[in-house]
């Protein structure tokens, strides 16, 4: 993978007032609206996008409640600095994803990652369940069923994770989810382990998480986390 940004399609929203919110949402993380960029007013927002005042104003109000626009009197819509913005918010992530993504993003999700999982990994080590366990094979297995540039395949890595993330006990690293999901979705569809030695690679260090947690051994399933995340990483360039 180069510097250049790469585009991932996302799921369309469901109403015309989170429609709206995407669009500009995406519109303020590509950069077409810079921070301290005035929106414009709500006359020419309605005609853009064929919706009533209500339905943009609620738009509105949800851009704002995620931290990516403040109103004030006087002074209209405004965009807020990106330190503002909530990026555990999974509609924020998903339309980083959307705006485009490059090496710097990935590294930035790969370090949250890092920062949480092989932790959450431990935990579970030492406060797994019987029924954790089986859902984090049962998980393993699905990926080894579906092929592995099917969704199937995506879908049995990430319920991997939140598993682990669940086992954790901890109501915090659970929360991580969107970002974890964001990060499985983008490495996917960048560079799913088509091949047969990478396919390999990757269940067998996800099996490695499932036997360190299920062993007791703390160490290991942090160690092990930690290889699947990094493993990620190089398998699309954005490692180092």
């Amino acid at each position: 993978m180069n510097s250049q940004l790469v585009i991932i399609p996302a799921r369309r929203a469901h109403s015309n007032h989170a429609e709206v919110a995407r669009t500009i949402g995406i519109d303020i993380i590509a950069g077409r609206y810079p921070e301290g960029a005035k929106l414009p007013g709500d006359a020419e927002l309605t005609l853009l996008f064929g919706v009533s005042r209500p339905v943009l104003r609620e738009s509105v109000k949800t851009l704002v409640a995620k931290g990516l626009l403040s109103t004030k009197a006087r002074v209209g819509t405004v965009v807020r600095e990106r330190a503002s913005w909530n990026m555990f918010d999974p509609d924020v992530l998903a339309w980083h994803l959307d705006a485009g993504i490059d090496k710097r993003f990935l590294r930035d999700l790969a370090e949250i990652r890092l920062a949480v999982e092989p932790r959450a990994a431990s935990l579970a080590a030492e406060r797994r369940s019987t029924d954790d366990l089986t859902e984090m094979r049962r998980s393993i297995e699905r990926m080894r069923r579906e092929p592995s540039d099917s969704v199937g395949f995506a879908d049995g890595d990430l319920s991997l994770h939140l598993a682990v993330a669940n086992a954790s006990g901890n109501p915090f690293m659970r929360s991580i989810g969107a970002v974890i999901e964001a990060a499985l979705r983008t490495s996917f569809l960048l560079s799913a382990p088509v091949e047969e030695r990478e396919r390999d690679i990757a269940i067998l260090s996800h099996e490695r998480i499932v036997d360190a947690i299920e062993d007791k051994d703390v160490e290991a399933a942090s160690a092990a986390m930690t290889n699947v995340i990094f493993n990620g990483l190089r398998r699309h360039g954005a490692a180092g």
